[in-house]
């Protein structure tokens, strides 16, 4: 199972659609989250990519945390089609976010 929630990786796709406006607000909240759940993100978007298979989650990981050069947060904002690649690994992995993108767009 994932160590980020479904509606974290929801709002962090919404953000990432509208980069040019939100690039400060998705860094911020990038700044909330913990390591584990940094990890996740860029494992569910390498798999989302298709450089890792779903059932590769752990071997990602792994990956994620031997190979980081750069903070986290920037290389995932400094990633093409990041919210792409999140709503692609999460499908890969029998999850979405699509009710919770829903809920936050009604919401905001």
């Amino acid at each position: 199972m994932l160590e980020i929630g479904i509606n974290k990786i929801a709002q962090i796709i919404l953000m990432s659609r509208e980069l040019g406006r939100a690039e400060a607000e998705l860094a911020g909240f990038f700044e909330t989250l913990r390591e584990e759940e940094l990890t996740d993100l860029v494992a569910v978007m390498w798999i989302g990519r298709g450089s890792f298979e779903p059932e590769e989650l752990a071997e990602a990981r792994a990956t994620a945390i031997a190979e980081a050069t750069v903070p986290t947060p920037d290389y995932l904002m400094g990633t093409p089609h990041l919210s792409d690649h999140l709503e692609n690994g999460l499908e890969a992995l029998g999850l979405s976010a699509f009710d919770e993108e829903d809920d936050l767009i009604r919401k905001g």
